[in-house]
Order: structure tokens, then sequence, then C-alpha cells
């Protein structure tokens, strides 16, 4: 948890503090950027809804949650990071080529927070591997 904030501070920071991207992409990028957000937002709030009460920031799943295996959760095994990916991909095009570096690493960080909390499942939820058979993709759909 402590990493993960450290790593969206410095994506905000980088967006504040980086070089903007060169005018002459900048139209364009612009474009990408808000459907990369509004995309990312949408993914990440309809996971969030899917999960209810079981929505949690840490990665043991919630006493109060049930395994989710539909929505959003029929596409990826992670949709909540999925879309905050893209949310924060879009970010990185509206402001600095910079943020794109904490966006790498917060990517890799939740794909590692992604296996922990996929072996807390495995253990609270004896279903949960014939699901990650069903869907075979973590956080990418067709990549990982």
């Amino acid at each position: 948890m402590v990493l993960q904030s450290v790593l969206v501070f410095a994506i905000v920071v980088l967006g504040v503090r980086g070089p903007a991207w060169p005018d002459s992409a900048r139209w364009w990028l612009k474009g990408a950027a808000a459907l990369l957000v509004f995309a990312g937002l949408v993914v990440a709030v309809s996971a969030a809804r899917a999960l209810g009460r079981g929505f949690t920031t840490f990665p043991a799943p919630a006493e109060r949650g049930a395994l989710v295996l539909t929505g959003p959760y029929a596409v990826v095994r992670h949709p909540v990071y999925s879309g905050a990916i893209l949310f924060l991909a879009g970010i990185a095009l509206a402001l600095s080529p910079w943020v794109l570096a904490g966006v790498a690493a917060i990517s890799v960080l939740w794909g590692l927070k992604a296996r922990v909390e996929e072996r807390l499942l495995l253990a609270r939820y004896p279903d949960y591997a014939a699901y990650c058979g069903r869907t075979r993709f973590r956080l990418v759909p067709y990549v990982y």
C-alpha cells in the first residue's frame, strides 16, 4: 500500500512538473487522453460496483465480499487495476511523457499485487481456480 501511494504521488508530481508533450502532438494526444480517462473510469467504477461491499484496497479479500465472476470480471480477473491503468495512461497523454514511467511502474506493481491477491482468493474461494481457467488474463485482455 505504501509503495502504491508513493507511485501515485510520483505520477502527480511528474504530471505537474514534467515537460509537456511537443506542441505538434498535443491536439491528438488530448483526444486520446480523454478517451483513455473515460474508458478507465468506466472500467474501474463498474468493477468496483460489481464488487459492492467486497471492494477493498488491500490484497486480502474482504470478509463481507463474495466471488464476482460477471461483468468486467468475465473479461479480466483484476479490472479495477485495468481501469486505473487506462485512466493513468490517459493522464500521462494529457500532461507529460514522464508520467508514462510512473504508469509503467505502478502497472508492474499492480501486476505483482494481483498475483498475491490471487493466492489469497484461491485460499478463500474454492471456485477461483476454475474461474482463472475461464478468465485467463489478469489485467489486459489477450496480453496479461
